[in-house]
């Protein structure tokens, strides 16, 4: 009975210590990862690395991550027209991620991810200088905000009209955003040109340049800006 309590003692202290390294090993992994994430993106802070799954030590036996969470809180991400656009709390989640010895390079197998445009950030692609529409009178869109139902609402000023709101549409097209208003603005029972009107109302926004090349996978109009959702396949956290 002492050489069976001894061993398990002995059993219960090495089951302690593996954890406590493999908590270790871990810790030290998320920093690196995310240091060499920082470098790699140009990133102004540290962004958040959580390796999920236990033991961490096993599956850097086998040379590959199963689950990889990062956080990164601002992205200025360049548009490919040479402005760039913030993107606030982008959240990935990475499976299978192959790695090297040192970090240095790691690829995801897939990923899948959430994010938030800002409508003031947004607005910087919309029609936001006067601009001509006939009749002697200018117009521009000089707000964006939440119209309810996944739909975008404009806040447009024509001349010195009271400011009037249109409901419109978000999607994605290839690489952009696409925001194409539902009805034109009403104007003292002027008929506005609506090719004209839309030259305001209607703009889109590139997002070609996201991190370890995930791509946009869909958008929708939220309360605080507009909530994309974002995919990929061999994303590379570190390169």
């Amino acid at each position: 009975m002492r050489a069976l309590r001894a061993l398990l003692i002995v059993v219960v202290v090495l089951g302690v210590l593996f954890v406590v390294v493999d908590r270790v090993a871990v810790h030290f992994a998320e920093g690196q990862v995310a240091d060499r994430l920082r470098s790699a993106e140009h990133l102004a802070s540290t962004p958040d690395v959580s390796i999920a799954g236990f033991p961490f030590l096993t599956q850097v036996a086998g040379g590959e991550l199963d689950d990889v969470e990062v956080g990164i809180k601002d992205y200025e991400a360049a548009t490919g027209e040479g402005d760039k656009i913030r993107i606030d709390d982008l959240k990935a989640h990475m499976r299978g991620v192959e790695f090297s010895g040192d970090y240095r390079s790691a690829t995801a197998a897939r990923a899948t991810g959430t994010a938030t445009i800002a409508y003031d950030e947004l607005l910087k692609a919309a029609k936001s200088t006067p601009t001509d529409i006939g009749f002697g009178l200018k117009a521009q869109v000089v707000g964006l905000s939440d119209g309810g139902d996944g739909k975008i609402r404009m806040a447009v000023r024509i001349a010195s009209f009271p400011v009037v709101h249109v409901l419109g549409s978000i999607e994605v097209e290839g690489d952009r955003m696409r925001v194409t208003a539902d009805g034109m603005p009403k104007l003292a029972g002027l008929a506005l040109a609506e090719s004209r009107m839309r030259a305001i109302t209607d703009f889109q926004q590139a997002l070609d340049q996201l991190p370890g090349g995930i791509r946009l996978d869909s958008v929708r109009a939220g309360k605080d800006g507009v909530e994309i959702t974002v995919k990929g396949s061999h994303v590379k956290l570190t390169q």
